[in-house]
Formats: C-alpha cells, sequence, structure tokens
C-alpha cells in the first residue's frame, strides 16, 4: 500500500492569500512511491486529525521561524516571519513524534523542528560566522556551492553512504543549540554549521538544511533520502509506538 505523506505549504507575501509550494517536493515524494498531500495551513488544534490521516509529514522550506519561540528576541536582520504556519508545524512535529509518524525536515523544515523539540536557532549565518553568505546563494537552485561532511555511522549516512557531499544552499539561518532528543549528524565543512540532524529513539526524524528535493530529476539525486522515508512510513504504520518527551 502506498503511504500517505503531507508536505507543508509556504505563503506568496507578493500575493497575500495565496499558498505555494514547489514542484520538485511532489515529484520527489511521488518517486519514493508515496502519495504527497498537501497541507493548508491553519490551527494547531487541526494536528492530530490532520495527522490521523497522513503516514508521515514533509516540512518543507520557506520563510524565517519567529525567534519568540526560541526566547530571543528579533535580529536586525530577521526577515519575514509567518506565525501561523510556525504554531501549526510546531503542533504537527509534537504530534508525529508522539505518534513515531516519519518526518523529513528540509531548509526551513529543520530549524522548525529544532525548534518544537527545544532547540534554537542562529538568526543570521552572514552576522554570526565568517564566510556565513556562503550558505545563502539561491540561483540557480542546483548549483551545489559546500560540501557537508556526514558522520559515520548515522541514519544519515546509511540512507546517504558518503561522509562528504557536495549540496546547495539557500538560507541564511541555521539550527543553534540543539533540541531534546536531537543529534547533528552532518555539518558544513568550511564552518562547522550544522547540515543535518536526527532522532535516534524514533523510526524516522531527519532534517537537512540544503534542498535534496532540487534535484528529483538529476542523475545524481537525493532520492535515496525520500525513499528512506516512505520506506519508514510502510513500516511504521499502525505501530502504536509510545508517547516520548520533547522538552
Amino acid at each position: 500500500m502506498r503511504p500517505v505523506i503531507g508536505i507543508t505549504l509556504d505563503d506568496e507575501h507578493a500575493r497575500p492569500g495565496v499558498h505555494v509550494l514547489r514542484d520538485d517536493y511532489v515529484r520527489s515524494v511521488e518517486q519514493a512511491g508515496a502519495i504527497p498531500v498537501v497541507l493548508a495551513p491553519g490551527s494547531p488544534d487541526d494536528a492530530a486529525p490532520l495527522l490521523d490521516r497522513l503516514d508521515g509529514l514533509l516540512l518543507s522550506g520557506g520563510v524565517d521561524v519567529d525567534p519568540a519561540l526560541f526566547d530571543q528576541a528579533p535580529h536586525p536582520k530577521l526577515r519575514r516571519v509567518d506565525r501561523r504556519r510556525d504554531d501549526l508545524e510546531i503542533a504537527l512535529i509534537r504530534e508525529a513524534v508522539r505518534r513515531d509518524l516519519p518526518i523529513l525536515a528540509i531548509c526551513r523544515g529543520i530549524q522548525v523542528l529544532n525548534v518544537a523539540c527545544g532547540g534554537t536557532l542562529l538568526q543570521d549565518l552572514p552576522s554570526d560566522i565568517a564566510g556565513g553568505e556562503r550558505h545563502d546563494c539561491p540561483e540557480p537552485r542546483s548549483r551545489r556551492v559546500h560540501r557537508v561532511g556526514v558522520d559515520p555511522g548515522t541514519r544519515l549516512h546509511g540512507i546517504l553512504g558518503e561522509v562528504t557531499i557536495p549540496v546547495n544552499s539557500f538560507h541564511h539561518q541555521a539550527v543553534g543549540r540543539l533540541g531534546s532528543g536531537l543529534v547533528a549528524s552532518a555539518r558544513c565543512d568550511e564552518d562547522g554549521v550544522i547540515e543535518a540532524v536526527e532522532r535516534h529513539d524514533r523510526r524516522f526524524v531527519l532534517g537537512v538544511q540544503w534542498h535534496p528535493e532540487t534535484f528529483w530529476d538529476h542523475p545524481d539525486s537525493f532520492q535515496s533520502l525520500f525513499d528512506a522515508q516512505a520506506e519508514a512510513c510502510r513500516n511504521s504504520a499502525g505501530s502504536g509506538a509510545p508517547a516520548v518527551s520533547l522538552r
């Protein structure tokens, strides 16, 4: 049976009231043999009934995370935030972890995952580290701009089969202090910025800072990430796993 994976949406700031999702996410999920379902922004109270209908959760990229959620004042370089999206995604993450539903978190997704688990963010990499601007090189989207070192023995290493990988990168925020239960499984070779996190007490909770979905139609793709989530969804259906603490 094909698992159903919910994908979160971003809003289109240039067109108020319009929500967007790059086709890359949809195609990556489809190629993994799963059914993609788009999750419209709503109330945090919607998290449980939404997850009742899903086998997994994919957190997509988008705007900055509200620093009030990790008890920090806004940085002068903070960009647009969407607190409605933040609140819903944090509720989805916490409930998905409680239920042991597989989570794949991409770019903004890894950041909100960390915040949902009680961690913090670096609000502006160019302000915080030398050369931080190397992480925000959006055009073209498939251009690989720096290398990531993957820790041997991690779930990410088992999926990718490599200890060093070149990645694309377009973000100015990043994981700061790790949230409860999360471990860093990859870092940028040049500056040590966390590029991937995972939880080892759940079947599949994995976040990456780059955009693997961009390469869905490339021969050297990251499709194995989406395949691994879909397989975890198949294996975890009806598991009835016990709840775990997030904070």
